[in-house]
Formats: structure tokens, sequence, C-alpha cells
């Protein structure tokens, strides 16, 4: 079975709250996660050293057990770079 496009392999977080992201196709894109600290969910995020602890995780963004991102939202809401 193919593994869908969508799947995260690598992210590298930066300091402007953006995200560079490898998908499983090896395509490169730029993730703004800027609209998402003000989300209750996402407030931890405003903390910029854990923002800068993100990891691939299981094919998506992940910074802990409880603070993760859709990886299809990821592939669909971030630009080529």
């Amino acid at each position: 079975m193919k593994t869908p496009a969508w799947v995260v392999t690598d992210v590298k977080p930066q300091k402007d709250y953006t995200l560079v992201i490898t998908f499983a196709t090896g395509e490169q894109k730029t993730y703004d996660a800027r609209p998402l600290l003000n989300k209750a969910i996402y407030k931890p995020l405003n903390n910029l050293s854990f923002f800068l602890t993100a990891k691939a995780d299981c094919g998506s963004v992940a910074w802990n057990e409880d603070i993760d991102i859709a990886p299809e939202h990821l592939y669909e809401c971030s630009l080529p770079m």
C-alpha cells in the first residue's frame, strides 16, 4: 500500500512560528502556525522554546501527547517552498 502524500517525515520548527515540513513525497512545505496560537489547546505553543520542540511523530507533527496537528491539515494548509 502506498504511503499517503500528507504523511510527515520530518519537521523543523522556526523561530517565527512556522514549520518547515517534509512529507512522504519528499515535498518540503512551510506551515504558518501563528493562527493556532489563539486556540485554547495550542496556548502552550506561545512559549517559543516549547514550540521549537516540535517533532515528526507517527506521521504528523507533535509537541507532546496532548498537542499535535492533523497531517492532512498540515499538507493542505502549507505552502510549497
